[in-house]
């Protein structure tokens, strides 16, 4: 048995408009200007409370918490609204995947659980995957303890085990789990910064699963 771990945001969904727009209202709401949109996008898939720190100035990393909550009541109005689309592709490869007997599914987000599962309820995908990762519980990526968990959940050992994400943190991730990666370049960095960690990028989903079903031989 072999499991393939799906990273969401880049990979799955596509929440660019979203996030940008969520965390410039943040910073607004507690008096801050509002990171550039390169900036954000650089750090999409870190957990919420380094991505904060990273984008406050030196002088208001004090207000990291003040943030996260703004961000927080942000994103989520904007949900209400639109949960972020899936990327073309991506249900029928999932469905493809699920239908073999030789492997299980899974998730390392850097989300949240309770916005995982609004992602899963929207999109109808509860019961596709054996294992949910979240930041609730993890040091954000790229520390390996999240796709470790996964890999242990799931029961299936590391080295039987692929990481699919769209950035480098993803790519650092399984590096230091001792999993395989496959990076996807249609979400938040480049194929060129996904090549140089040394994985196969996919430009599309049916390139990503013709990479996976090439691995899990």
């Amino acid at each position: 048995m072999k499991l393939v771990v799906f990273d969401v945001d880049g990979t799955l969904v596509d929440s660019q408009a979203m996030i940008v727009g969520a965390m410039g209202a943040a910073f607004e709401a507690v008096g801050l200007v509002a990171p550039q949109r390169s900036d954000i996008l650089a750090v999409v898939g870190l957990s919420l409370p380094v991505v904060i720190t990273r984008l406050l100035p030196d002088d208001r990393k004090g207000q990291v918490d003040e943030v996260i909550e703004a961000y927080r009541d942000s994103f989520a109005s904007r949900r209400i609204e639109q949960e972020a689309p899936l990327y073309d592709g991506a249900r029928a490869c999932l469905d493809a995947l699920g239908t073999r007997d030789d492997l299980l599914l899974a998730v390392a987000t850097g989300k949240s659980r309770r916005g995982l599962d609004a992602m899963l309820d929207h999109h109808d995908l509860h019961g596709r995957f054996v294992t949910l990762q979240t930041a609730d519980n993890h040091p954000s990526k790229p520390h390996p303890e999240m796709l470790l968990s996964a890999c242990a959940e799931a029961g299936v050992a590391p080295k039987d085990s692929v990481m699919i994400g769209d950035t480098e943190f993803d790519m650092l991730m399984a590096a230091s789990a001792r999993t395989d990666a496959i990076g996807v370049c249609w979400g938040y960095h480049d194929a060129a910064t996904l090549r140089a960690a040394g994985v196969d990028v996919a430009s599309d989903y049916p390139e990503l699963q013709r990479l996976i079903e090439e691995w899990a031989q």
